[in-house]
C-alpha cells in the first residue's frame, strides 16, 4: 500500500482584523452595550458583510445619509472616516458623535487640513470612490482657504493631468489601504514631474496594508492555491487576491466557507489562506474546518508579528 503525501493547509499571518478594525468594531459594541438600540453608523463600520450583518442583529441601523437619523440620536462614524460636511451635518442636527475612523486615517486627515488651511495643493493617491478618499477629499474641502486644491490620482496618467506648475508647494498623502508597493509607479511619476513635492512621513503609512500583503508575497509562492476571505467591497480584501495573481498563483476572494468548492482544490497538494483586515478570524476558522474535512493539515506560517492596540474614546473605556 502506498502512503499518499497530506495535503497541506497554510495560514498566513498576519491576516485579518487591524488594530483600527477592531476599535471600530468595538465602539458600535460598547456604545451599544451603554445607550441600547439604536444605534446609528455612518456608512458600514468596515466593508465585511458578516460584520455589518452581526452588528445589525444587535440594532445597529447603518445610513449613508446624515439626514436619515433622528435629531439628537447617537451616531457613530465608519473605520473610513468622514469629510467635514458630513460631521457639520451631524452637529446642525444635534447628533451625538463617537468617531471611530481609524486613527492612521486621522493622521492623513489632520495632514490634508493643515495644507487646505494654508492654501497648499496636495495630491491624494487612491480610488476615487472609495469612503475613505471621499472623507479625506471632503476634509480638505470642508477647511480649504486660498488658492489651494486637493486631486485624487488613481494612476500614472492622472499624474500628469493634475493642473499644478512643477515648481508650485505640493504634497501627497495616500489611501490607507494602498501599500507603499501599490503605489510606487504612481509617486515615481509624481517625483518626475514635480521634484520638490513633500512626501508623507513612514509613520503615516498603514502598517496593516503592508504586512498582509509582505506575508502573502512571501508564503503565498509556497502554494498551489490562495483563498483570501473578505468581501467583495474590501478594497484591501481586493489586493490580497491581486498580489496572490501576481504572484503566478490562482487565487480566490470568498465571503465565508459555503463558496469553497472541492472541484477548486482537489488536485493541489498546497493551499494557503489569508484574510483581509476587515475579515473576522470566525470566518477564516471555518474555512480552516472545511479544509480539514477534506483532508488538509492545517499549519500557521507567521510573517511578522503584530502588537499594535489604538485606545477608545473615553466615554466607552
Amino acid at each position: 500500500m502506498i502512503n499518499m503525501p497530506q495535503k497541506r493547509l497554510i495560514l498566513i499571518n498576519p491576516r485579518g482584523f487591524c488594530a483600527g478594525v477592531d476599535r471600530a468594531i468595538e465602539i458600535v459594541e460598547r456604545a451599544l452595550k451603554k445607550f441600547g438600540a439604536p444605534i446609528y453608523v455612518r456608512h458600514e463600520i468596515v466593508h465585511n458583510k458578516f460584520v455589518v450583518n452581526g452588528l445589525r442583529e444587535k440594532g445597529a441601523i447603518f445610513v449613508e445619509d446624515i439626514n436619515e437619523i433622528p435629531k439628537g440620536a447617537i451616531v457613530i462614524f465608519s473605520a473610513h472616516g468622514v469629510s467635514k460636511a458630513v460631521q457639520d451635518k451631524a452637529a446642525a442636527r444635534n447628533l451625538r458623535v463617537f468617531d471611530a475612523t481609524c486613527p492612521l486615517v486621522h493622521k492623513i486627515h489632520k495632514k490634508v487640513i493643515r495644507s487646505a488651511e494654508q492654501g497648499e495643493n496636495v495630491v491624494l493617491i487612491g480610488h476615487n470612490r472609495h469612503p475613505e478618499v471621499e472623507g479625506t477629499k471632503g476634509q480638505y474641502v470642508g477647511y480649504r482657504k486660498g488658492k489651494g486644491d486637493i486631486f485624487v490620482v488613481e494612476n500614472e496618467e492622472d499624474v500628469a493631468a493634475i493642473p499644478v506648475g512643477s515648481n508650485e508647494k505640493l504634497s501627497y498623502v495616500t489611501q490607507t489601504t494602498i501599500s507603499m508597493d501599490d503605489s510606487l509607479n504612481i509617486v515615481e511619476a509624481l517625483n518626475r514631474r514635480f521634484p520638490h513635492i513633500s512626501s508623507p512621513r513612514k509613520a503615516d503609512v498603514c502598517y496593516a496594508t503592508q504586512n498582509r500583503q509582505n506575508a502573502v508575497k512571501k508564503i503565498a509562492q509556497h502554494a498551489d492555491l490562495l483563498f483570501v476571505v473578505g468581501s467583495t467591497n474590501s478594497s484591501n480584501s481586493n489586493r490580497l487576491k491581486e498580489i496572490g495573481s501576481g504572484c503566478g498563483i490562482e487565487s480566490y476572494l470568498i465571503e465565508d466557507a459555503s463558496e469553497l468548492n472541492f472541484n477548486f482544490i482537489e488536485n493541489a497538494n498546497t493551499v494557503a489562506v489569508t484574510a483581509g483586515a476587515s475579515a473576522p478570524e470566525v470566518l477564516v476558522e471555518q474555512v480552516v474546518k472545511q479544509f480539514v474535512d477534506w483532508g488538509f493539515a492545517a499549519e500557521e506560517l507567521i510573517s511578522k508579528m503584530e502588537r499594535v492596540e489604538f485606545t477608545l474614546p473615553d466615554e466607552l473605556r
